[in-house]
């Protein structure tokens, strides 16, 4: 799991300083309007949405715009034509990639993300093709020193975690995504401070990088997180903590 959890810090921090507010809400609304989508628009009931409408108040996105995007969801406004879907392939030396997709033109999308796959060294592949590589799971990024490990460890079990390591400076948290939801309300509730959360998909083995070959990789893995259309970019790779530390000095 270290592998994934370095792109999702180093994917936090980028956030943090690009601080790409427009986009983030253009992708959190296409989220809420998915989970409206497949599961109506009432949070009580449904809990996709539920969190979808958590994860859009936790970057301040307006009320406004999620009520709209619900209501594009549920086809009280128009312009809930997104649907989901995943595109695969492998980036420089060997390293599996996996997207999610939520696009409203798939045409558009998928020659882009091709074209963004062949300039960086990789190629998308078919159906399947590294699908098998990763499980699917919620992961959760707390940082060591904001909380004990002692009540990291009651909270997150008792509200269904199946796994719980502490990588250097973070503990690192995960459960099944049916169960995302009830860890997440639970951090919260036990008010633990959460760097980075997510459902995505967790490598069952992985590649290591030297520095040269991660700045490579990281350089595809950016751009497809950049796109509009991309929701979550998961790989396979791994870093050392010298060539974490070694990336970490370029930024």
């Amino acid at each position: 799991m270290a592998g994934h959890s370095h792109w999702a810090g180093i994917k936090h921090k980028k956030a943090a300083v690009d601080n790409k507010r427009g986009k983030l809400w253009s992708k959190l609304s296409k989220a809420i309007i998915i989970a409206a989508k497949m599961g109506g628009g009432d949070p009580v009931t449904n809990i996709r949405l539920r969190q979808a409408i958590q994860d859009a108040k936790d970057v301040s996105m307006p009320k406004d715009n999620i009520t709209r995007a619900i209501k594009k969801g549920t086809g009280e406004l128009d312009g809930g034509n997104v649907e989901e879907i995943i595109y695969e392939g492998y980036g420089a030396h060997g390293v599996a990639i996996m997207c999610d997709i939520m696009t409203d033109n798939r045409n558009r999308t998928a020659p882009e993300l091709k074209k963004m796959f062949e300039i960086h060294g990789g190629n998308m592949g078919a159906t399947n093709c590294v699908a098998w590589l990763f499980e699917r799971k919620g992961l959760f990024l707390i940082p060591v020193e904001s909380a004990d490990e002692e009540t990291v460890m009651e909270t997150s079990l008792e509200a269904g975690a199946d796994d719980i390591q502490v990588q250097g400076d973070q503990y690192e948290i995960t459960c099944e995504p049916e169960l995302y939801s009830d860890v997440a309300d639970a951090l919260t509730a036990a008010e633990i401070t959460v760097s980075s959360k997510q459902v995505t998909r967790i490598p069952n083995n992985t590649v290591e990088l030297d520095a040269e070959q991660a700045r490579k990789v990281l350089k595809l893995m950016e751009a497809l997180d950049d796109h509009d259309d991309v929701q979550n970019v998961s790989a396979n790779f791994d870093l050392s903590e010298d060539v974490l530390a070694e990336l970490q000095a370029d930024a």
